[in-house]
Protein backbone atom coordinates (compact mmCIF):
# COMPACT_ATOMS: atom_id res chain seq x y z
CA UNK A 1 0.00 0.00 0.00
CA UNK A 2 2.99 2.50 1.05
CA UNK A 3 4.70 1.62 -2.09
CA UNK A 4 1.31 2.97 -4.35
CA UNK A 5 0.57 5.62 -2.23
CA UNK A 6 4.28 7.13 -2.73
CA UNK A 7 4.78 5.86 -6.73
CA UNK A 8 7.29 3.53 -5.80
CA UNK A 9 9.46 5.74 -3.49
CA UNK A 10 8.46 3.44 -0.44
CA UNK A 11 12.53 3.83 0.79
CA UNK A 12 12.20 7.65 1.01
CA UNK A 13 9.04 7.71 2.69
CA UNK A 14 10.53 5.32 5.91
CA UNK A 15 13.40 7.93 5.49
CA UNK A 16 11.51 10.60 5.84
CA UNK A 17 9.22 9.27 8.70
CA UNK A 18 12.01 8.56 10.87
CA UNK A 19 12.86 12.12 10.09
CA UNK A 20 9.44 13.84 11.50
CA UNK A 21 9.96 11.24 15.00
CA UNK A 22 12.78 12.76 15.06
CA UNK A 23 14.69 9.72 16.24
CA UNK A 24 18.11 9.96 17.28
CA UNK A 25 21.56 7.78 18.17
CA UNK A 26 20.75 5.24 21.36
CA UNK A 27 16.61 5.85 21.27
CA UNK A 28 14.85 2.76 22.15
CA UNK A 29 12.00 2.16 19.51
CA UNK A 30 8.71 0.49 19.27
CA UNK A 31 6.63 0.04 16.00
CA UNK A 32 2.89 -0.51 17.01
CA UNK A 33 1.36 -2.24 14.44
CA UNK A 34 4.26 -2.92 12.39
CA UNK A 35 3.46 -5.01 10.07
CA UNK A 36 6.21 -7.03 7.94
CA UNK A 37 8.72 -4.70 9.91
CA UNK A 38 10.28 -2.92 7.24
CA UNK A 39 10.02 0.65 9.51
CA UNK A 40 10.95 -0.67 12.21
CA UNK A 41 14.13 -2.41 10.55
CA UNK A 42 15.24 0.70 9.24
CA UNK A 43 14.92 2.53 12.42
CA UNK A 44 17.73 0.19 13.40
CA UNK A 45 19.53 0.55 10.15
CA UNK A 46 18.84 4.05 10.49
CA UNK A 47 22.02 4.38 13.25
CA UNK A 48 19.58 3.69 16.01
CA UNK A 49 22.16 1.82 18.98
CA UNK A 50 19.04 1.30 21.25
CA UNK A 51 16.81 -1.18 20.94
CA UNK A 52 14.07 -1.37 18.62
CA UNK A 53 10.90 -3.94 18.55
CA UNK A 54 7.37 -4.31 16.75
CA UNK A 55 4.48 -5.88 17.49
CA UNK A 56 1.22 -6.74 15.48
CA UNK A 57 -1.55 -8.94 15.98
CA UNK A 58 -0.48 -11.16 13.19
CA UNK A 59 1.46 -14.13 13.31
CA UNK A 60 1.86 -14.33 9.53
CA UNK A 61 3.07 -10.43 9.56
CA UNK A 62 5.46 -11.27 12.66
CA UNK A 63 6.90 -14.30 10.80
CA UNK A 64 7.34 -12.30 7.96
CA UNK A 65 8.95 -9.26 9.74
CA UNK A 66 11.53 -11.65 11.46
CA UNK A 67 12.59 -13.31 8.32
CA UNK A 68 12.73 -9.60 6.76
CA UNK A 69 15.21 -8.81 9.86
CA UNK A 70 17.32 -12.01 9.71
CA UNK A 71 17.74 -11.32 6.28
CA UNK A 72 19.33 -7.67 7.07
CA UNK A 73 21.18 -8.51 9.62
CA UNK A 74 19.08 -6.06 11.93
CA UNK A 75 18.56 -6.71 15.59
CA UNK A 76 14.81 -6.13 16.12
CA UNK A 77 12.65 -7.94 18.39
CA UNK A 78 9.58 -9.06 16.57
CA UNK A 79 6.32 -10.20 19.04
CA UNK A 80 2.87 -10.98 18.45
CA UNK A 81 0.69 -8.88 20.71
CA UNK A 82 -2.39 -6.07 20.44
CA UNK A 83 -1.77 -2.48 20.33
CA UNK A 84 -4.39 -2.25 23.15
CA UNK A 85 -2.55 -3.96 25.67
CA UNK A 86 1.52 -3.56 25.29
CA UNK A 87 3.39 -6.03 26.57
CA UNK A 88 5.98 -3.79 28.09
CA UNK A 89 6.87 -2.29 31.70
CA UNK A 90 6.03 1.72 31.80
CA UNK A 91 8.43 4.24 30.59
CA UNK A 92 10.30 1.98 28.43
CA UNK A 93 10.82 3.33 25.30
CA UNK A 94 11.68 6.29 23.63
CA UNK A 95 9.96 6.64 20.43
CA UNK A 96 6.70 4.47 19.82
CA UNK A 97 5.80 4.51 16.32
CA UNK A 98 2.43 4.21 14.21
CA UNK A 99 1.94 4.73 10.39
CA UNK A 100 -0.96 3.77 8.62
CA UNK A 101 -2.42 1.67 11.40
CA UNK A 102 -4.90 3.32 13.32
CA UNK A 103 -7.48 3.55 10.77
CA UNK A 104 -7.94 -0.31 11.27
CA UNK A 105 -8.89 0.21 15.15
CA UNK A 106 -12.67 1.10 16.19
CA UNK A 107 -12.61 3.74 18.57
CA UNK A 108 -12.46 2.26 21.36
CA UNK A 109 -9.17 0.17 20.89
CA UNK A 110 -7.61 3.74 19.63
CA UNK A 111 -8.32 4.75 23.12
CA UNK A 112 -6.60 2.29 24.74
CA UNK A 113 -4.34 1.68 22.22
CA UNK A 114 -2.87 5.67 22.78
CA UNK A 115 -3.51 5.25 26.46
CA UNK A 116 -1.05 2.23 26.57
CA UNK A 117 1.43 4.48 24.04
CA UNK A 118 1.76 7.33 26.95
CA UNK A 119 2.43 4.63 29.22
CA UNK A 120 5.03 2.43 27.78
CA UNK A 121 6.72 5.85 26.50
CA UNK A 122 9.53 7.36 29.08
CA UNK A 123 9.05 10.90 30.17
CA UNK A 124 9.26 13.44 27.12
CA UNK A 125 9.10 10.14 24.99
CA UNK A 126 7.71 10.94 21.52
CA UNK A 127 4.64 9.53 19.70
CA UNK A 128 4.60 9.50 15.66
CA UNK A 129 1.07 8.59 13.86
CA UNK A 130 0.61 8.55 10.46
CA UNK A 131 -2.44 7.75 8.64
CA UNK A 132 -5.12 9.41 6.30
CA UNK A 133 -6.13 13.04 6.75
CA UNK A 134 -8.61 15.80 5.10
CA UNK A 135 -11.81 15.10 3.40
CA UNK A 136 -12.35 12.27 1.95
CA UNK A 137 -13.04 13.89 -1.70
CA UNK A 138 -9.81 15.85 -1.62
CA UNK A 139 -7.86 12.48 -1.56
CA UNK A 140 -5.99 11.57 -4.65
CA UNK A 141 -5.08 8.11 -4.58
CA UNK A 142 -7.90 5.60 -4.78
CA UNK A 143 -6.33 3.86 -1.62
CA UNK A 144 -7.30 6.79 0.85
CA UNK A 145 -10.75 6.80 -0.70
CA UNK A 146 -11.67 3.05 0.39
CA UNK A 147 -13.87 2.22 2.73
CA UNK A 148 -11.97 1.72 5.99
CA UNK A 149 -9.05 3.93 5.13
CA UNK A 150 -12.38 6.63 4.47
CA UNK A 151 -13.63 6.36 7.75
CA UNK A 152 -10.73 8.46 9.47
CA UNK A 153 -8.80 11.69 9.77
CA UNK A 154 -5.74 11.54 11.88
CA UNK A 155 -6.28 15.28 12.74
CA UNK A 156 -9.60 14.57 13.88
CA UNK A 157 -7.30 11.99 16.44
CA UNK A 158 -6.35 14.93 18.29
CA UNK A 159 -8.14 15.50 21.17
CA UNK A 160 -8.11 11.24 21.43
CA UNK A 161 -3.84 12.12 22.22
CA UNK A 162 -4.33 14.95 24.48
CA UNK A 163 -6.96 12.18 26.51
CA UNK A 164 -4.14 9.82 26.67
CA UNK A 165 -1.94 12.49 28.47
CA UNK A 166 0.35 13.04 25.37
CA UNK A 167 0.94 16.92 23.95
CA UNK A 168 1.17 17.44 20.86
CA UNK A 169 4.01 19.09 19.73
CA UNK A 170 3.31 19.10 15.46
CA UNK A 171 1.03 17.87 12.66
CA UNK A 172 0.09 17.96 9.38
CA UNK A 173 -0.41 16.62 6.12
CA UNK A 174 3.10 15.07 5.06
CA UNK A 175 2.83 16.44 1.48
CA UNK A 176 3.44 20.15 3.18
CA UNK A 177 6.42 18.85 4.81
CA UNK A 178 8.18 16.40 2.37
CA UNK A 179 6.27 16.50 -1.11
CA UNK A 180 4.86 13.16 -1.32
CA UNK A 181 2.11 11.01 -0.01
CA UNK A 182 -0.11 13.30 -0.28
CA UNK A 183 -3.16 11.71 1.47
CA UNK A 184 -0.86 10.61 4.90
CA UNK A 185 -1.14 13.15 7.71
CA UNK A 186 1.19 12.92 10.99
CA UNK A 187 0.77 13.72 14.32
CA UNK A 188 4.13 14.30 16.60
CA UNK A 189 3.06 14.35 20.64
CA UNK A 190 5.24 13.78 24.11
CA UNK A 191 4.98 12.31 27.01
CA UNK A 192 4.89 14.06 30.13
CA UNK A 193 7.99 15.13 31.61
CA UNK A 194 9.35 15.26 34.83
CA UNK A 195 8.26 11.96 36.44
CA UNK A 196 10.14 8.96 36.80
CA UNK A 197 7.82 6.69 35.66
CA UNK A 198 4.36 7.49 34.24
CA UNK A 199 1.42 6.61 36.16
CA UNK A 200 -2.12 5.33 34.59
CA UNK A 201 -5.02 2.46 35.69
CA UNK A 202 -3.39 0.66 33.05
CA UNK A 203 0.31 0.80 33.87
CA UNK A 204 2.43 -2.54 34.40
CA UNK A 205 5.67 -3.06 36.22
CA UNK A 206 8.23 -5.23 35.39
Amino acid sequence: MVGLLSLGGERTYREKTLELARLRAGESVLDVGCGTGTLAIAAMLHGSAGKVFGIDASPEMIARARKKARKAAADVVFENAFVESLPFPDATFDVVLSTTMLHHLPEKARRQCLREVCRVLKPAGRLLAVDFGGPVSERRSWVAKLHRHGRIDLSRLTPLVSEAGLKIVESGPIAQRFGLMSDLHFILAEAPRGHDEPSHPLGRTP
